[in-house]
């Protein structure tokens, strides 16, 4: 609905997000920030689309270190629900395989 704001806290082995925002076809107007650590600025993506279904909003987002939250705000009327998926895209902390293109031998 209109107003709602909804937060994604991320382990800090999460390096990126991926972040979808749509409509039912209805005006998409939200603001996505991006809170990392208590001392650190936000960073603010503010964004309009007439419809949200025939245009809706993607984007993966760097989120380094720890401390890492999502927050997406509804900047819309009530009468214009959005739906938000944020997920991890990219999950660090585990074994980097070499980009040799050969995977004999390994277990996965």
């Amino acid at each position: 609905q209109g107003g709602a704001l909804r937060t994604y806290p991320f382990n800090p082995t999460v390096d990126s997000v991926a972040i979808i925002l749509k409509t039912d076809g209805r005006p998409l107007n939200a603001r996505i920030e991006l809170l990392q650590g208590p001392n650190n600025n936000k960073q603010v993506v503010e964004l309009y689309t007439e419809d949200g279904l025939d245009r809706p909003f993607f984007a993966i987002v760097e989120t380094p270190g720890s401390g890492n939250v999502v927050r997406v705000v509804n900047t819309a009327p009530v009468e214009f629900p959005l739906y938000a998926s944020v997920d991890a895209y990219r999950v660090g902390g585990g074994i980097d395989w070499p980009d040799d293109g050969l995977m004999i031998g390994r277990a996965f």
